[in-house]
């Protein structure tokens, strides 16, 4: 808990750094924040931050990659988003979805087995889908994290990509249909109205803008594979049963354009945006920042 307080504590200074006080107690080692360590007096430890090489230069030339979950970070967040891009100061990551990442190979090696038949999987015949799954020559790349489907935005000198899970053929009209995997374990139906799913939609739809732009006719219809572990068995049995739903989702891709222009001009700027006080990272941050224990820190590093 110390080591999150203490990051947070110095990622609050730094997005501070044009308006704190002279004596705020983080050290940044180096020219510039860009690649620097900081050292943070909460815990005395040293916050490594992230290779230069990953992180914006205003007067580079080369397109910027960026990807999907980073443009996800702007929409929650611009100015967490411009920490993590701009200084290297990251958010505190989250522990990995082993159990979720099974579901999703998984689910891709049985897809896999219609795609190379050419024929509809069961799922897809019980819900009335009138698709197979689409064995395109690069869908291995475009499923890779560190591939994906990629293109470079002009108007922003990006390079936006992201990693998809499925891709269908609509057999009637020829479109291809942009699918998502989703796990989850609840006694609940899954659906996706939930407020925080909006976040699965505007995956969907990223997904659709990336694959326009490679020159594909691609249907606004998206479908995502929702396993929901079940809890209502009498016992483990060392195995996770699923009830498997397939819903549809109309993405509307119209967002994107606006974004990506917002999210260079957020780069190019030479301070970080205000704080949002939607977010819960910002929120822990200043909390921490004005606890008496950080000003007792404070005072003891003068």
């Amino acid at each position: 808990m110390w080591a999150l307080r203490g990051l947070l504590f110095g990622w609050w200074n730094i997005h501070h750094a044009p308006h704190h006080h002279p004596e705020t107690p983080i050290n940044i080692k180096g020219e510039s924040p860009v690649g620097a360590s900081i050292n943070c007096v909460l815990t005395g430890s040293k916050i490594p931050a992230m290779p230069r090489a990953k992180l914006f230069d205003p007067a580079a030339t080369a397109p910027y990659a960026l990807s999907r979950s980073k443009v996800e970070l702007f929409m929650g967040c611009p100015r967490c988003f411009y920490l993590d891009r701009r200084l290297g100061i990251s958010r505190p990551s989250g522990f990995p979805f082993n159990l979720n990442s099974a579901v999703d190979t998984l689910l891709k090696n049985e897809f896999d087995r219609y795609r190379a038949e050419g024929t509809r999987h069961p799922l897809m015949a019980t819900a009335g889908i009138n698709a197979i799954p689409h064995a395109h020559l690069q869908l291995g790349a475009w499923r890779n994290n560190f591939k994906g489907v990629r293109t470079i935005h002009e108007a922003t000198n990006l390079e936006l990509f992201g990693a998809i899970d499925d891709l269908w053929r609509d057999v009637e009209s020829d479109e291809l249909l942009v699918v998502d995997y989703k796990a989850t374990s609840k006694m609940a139906e899954v659906t996706l109205d939930a407020d925080w799913q909006i976040s699965y939609k505007r995956q969907m739809e990223f997904y659709q803008w990336l694959l326009r732009r490679q020159g594909l006719n691609v249907s606004a219809r998206g479908w995502f594979v929702y396993c929901n572990g079940r809890r209502d068995l009498p016992a483990f049995d060392a195995k996770l049963e699923f009830r498997i739903k397939l819903i549809p989702y109309d993405g509307d891709d119209s967002w994107v354009e606006n974004t990506l222009l917002e999210i260079r001009d957020t780069l190019h700027a030479d301070a970080p945006p205000a704080e949002n006080r939607r977010c819960e990272y910002c929120a822990f941050a200043r909390k921490a920042a004005a606890s008496p224990t950080s000003a007792t820190r404070r005072e003891n590093a003068r």
